[in-house]
Parts: C-alpha cells; sequence; structure tokens
C-alpha cells in the first residue's frame, strides 16, 4: 500500500485502479495534431497523457493544449527547469523531471514550490540511461543506483514540504526494473509508475512490457503504467489495458479468446479475427468473445464465451453464453457476432 498522488482529477496509489497513460509522438508545438493524437488515445482508453516540453513554444503550446484535453496532462521536462515553470504557468496537472538531467537542487526546489502552490503533481523519472554521473561512477548501471537516485530528489522535494508525488525507476532490461522497482518499494512508500523504457518495436516491446510489468503488478507493485514501444501510442494503451485485464486487476472493452490455427482449421481464422476486432473496436463491455478455427477446442471455449464462433468448413457455429443460435457462412459470421455482441452490450448497460 503507497500514499495517494493527487494528478488532476485523477487518484495515484492507495489502492486505487491502477491508471493507464501513454505519450504523445506528435510535435508538441503542433496544437491541432496533438489534441487529435490526445483524442484517439483517450478513446483506447488513456486516461493520463504525457507531452514532450523540448522549448519554450512547447510550453506556450500547452496553454491551448490544457483546457481543450479531455483527461489530465503531464509536461515531460528535461535539463531546464525553467520549462517547467512555464509548464506550470499553462496549468499542466503533473510534471516529469528527470534528476539524471536536473541537478540543481535549488532549481528543483523552486519547481517544487510552484507546483506546490498550483496543487501539480510530480513525478520523478530515473532512466538507467541517464543516471547522475556521480551515482553512475559509485554504484554502477544497478538497481541501487536507481533507486539512490530517485531517493536524492525525493528529498529535495520534501525539504521544502512537497509530497505530491509518483516515482517511476525505468530501465531497457526487464530485469533490472524488475529489481530497482522492488528496492525501492522496500525504501519508499510513495506510488510508482511502472514502465520498461525503449522495449522496442510492436513485436519485442511488447513482449518485454508483458513480462516485467505483469511480474511486478502481479507482486501488487506499482500504481501507474506505460508500455513503451517504437510506434503509436495507441498500441501502448491497448498493450496496458491488455496487461491488466490478463492479470484481473482492470478490464475495458472485449476479451478475445482464438485458437492459434493448426492443419484442422478450415477457415480464415485470422481475417475473420481482425475483421471482428475491428467491427467491436468501440465497445466498453468487458465481453468474453471466442474466435476458433476447429471442431476440437472451438465449440468448448465458444460456449463459455459471451459470444463464440466455432468454425467449421467454410462456415462457423454461434453461440451466445452457452447456447447455440446458429450456423452461419464464413462470410456472414463477422456481422452476426457484432450483432449478438453489442445486443449484449447493450443490454449490460
Amino acid at each position: 500500500m503507497t500514499r495517494l498522488a493527487q494528478v488532476g482529477s485523477l487518484v495515484i496509489g492507495g489502492g486505487a485502479p491502477v491508471v493507464v497513460q501513454t505519450m504523445t509522438t506528435t510535435d508538441t508545438r503542433d496544437v491541432a495534431a496533438t489534441l487529435a493524437q490526445i483524442d484517439r488515445v483517450v478513446e483506447r482508453g488513456a486516461e493520463l497523457v504525457r507531452l514532450a516540453v523540448p522549448d519554450e513554444a512547447a510550453a506556450r503550446a500547452l496553454r491551448e493544449l490544457v483546457p481543450q484535453a479531455p483527461v489530465p496532462l503531464v509536461a515531460d521536462i528535461q535539463f531546464d527547469w525553467r520549462l517547467a515553470i512555464l509548464s506550470l504557468e499553462a496549468g499542466v496537472a503533473g510534471l516529469r523531471l528527470n534528476p539524471g538531467n536536473i541537478r540543481e537542487p535549488d532549481k528543483v526546489r523552486q519547481v517544487a514550490e510552484a507546483a506546490g502552490s498550483r496543487g501539480v503533481a510530480i513525478r520523478v523519472g530515473v532512466n538507467a540511461g541517464s543516471l547522475d554521473p556521480a551515482i553512475l561512477t559509485q554504484y554502477g548501471r544497478t538497481a541501487e543506483a536507481l533507486t539512490r537516485s530517485a531517493l536524492k530528489e525525493i528529498a529535495w522535494l520534501e525539504s521544502v514540504g512537497f509530497t505530491n508525488l509518483v516515482v517511476s525507476l525505468k530501465a531497457s532490461e526487464v530485469r533490472l526494473t524488475v529489481a530497482a522497482v522492488r528496492l525501492l518499494a522496500q525504501r519508499s512508500d510513495y506510488p510508482q509508475h511502472l514502465g520498461i523504457t525503449e522495449a522496442g518495436d510492436l513485436e519485442s516491446g511488447v513482449v518485454k512490457s508483458s513480462v516485467g510489468l505483469g511480474i511486478l503488478l502481479h507482486e501488487g507493485l506499482g500504481d501507474t503504467l506505460r508500455v513503451s514501444l517504437t510506434g503509436p501510442p495507441e498500441a501502448e494503451v491497448d498493450c496496458a489495458w491488455e496487461i491488466l485485464r490478463s492479470l484481473g486487476l482492470r478490464s475495458r472493452g472485449p476479451e478475445y479468446i482464438s485458437c492459434p490455427t493448426c492443419g484442422r482449421c478450415q477457415i480464415d481464422l485470422p481475417a475473420l479475427l481482425k475483421d471482428v476486432k475491428n467491427r467491436l473496436r468501440d465497445l466498453r463491455a468487458p465481453l468474453k468473445i471466442a474466435v476458433m478455427g476447429c471442431v476440437v477446442n472451438g465449440p468448448g471455449e465458444a460456449r463459455e464465451a459471451d459470444v463464440g464462433v466455432a468454425g467449421g468448413r467454410g462456415r462457423g457455429a454461434l453461440f451466445v453464453r452457452g447456447e447455440l443460435v446458429g450456423h452461419y457462412s464464413y462470410e456472414a459470421l463477422p456481422a452476426a457476432l457484432e450483432e449478438r455482441a453489442r445486443h449484449l452490450a447493450e443490454a449490460a448497460e
């Protein structure tokens, strides 16, 4: 159990549900493009969005972005503490500070005082790739170094009475990240933001993030997370929700059960699954949907789902909560499944 942090309208830590966040990839100075991307990731389930603030123009663009964004925004500050002050003046709900590249205690304190007077949260974000040189020299690229770097900055912030904090320790290596998060949890009760940084693309990045974040969340560690991928932020949000769903922590939208296919499959199952997912992308009800391709496990899995299909030779059987409701051609299956799923979703509202 951690203490609470307040980020705009969101509560992080203290037993609150794990918050899903992502980061925009647009040029923050391009207000229209950035707002459009924020809207897209929020539609997919992002509850908190972070934006890069590399210069004064980006900081000033926040004045337009903050009031129009549907979720709280966090300004990501690197190197220049003055950009943090400008972001606070623009009305952001949170700041992300990197102790590895903002090393002057007096400047950090000024930011903390300005954030505290506005009720803005600060995330102390420590990355293995940008550690304070003195700590790196003494401890190497280790969990101890990451933890000490975070605790050093926490002490600076606490010295001016600032405690509305979230802390993150990240590395591109799963084992180093897991070790660091565990170690910090032993030494601090501030809520933690989880992530495997620079995890990779949609293949390797999803695997590394799922393994690392899955271990920590299963142990009860972590209060908010971002899946860091070399790809669109919408994919980050989708993956985050799947990780949380797999552990029974949170659920949003349909859960899909589908077989890996084998020589017994006599329909184009990958195409069928893709079609069904595209049709139901806007659905928010936590339905279980089975798209199965053969007669071995197909009927059983389809019966256990809220809505399921079991494929045969160019056709399939459709089940709704255990009951067989009809047989359809392969071409008609997606629409039939969609109709039944939407009916259940409407009934659940």
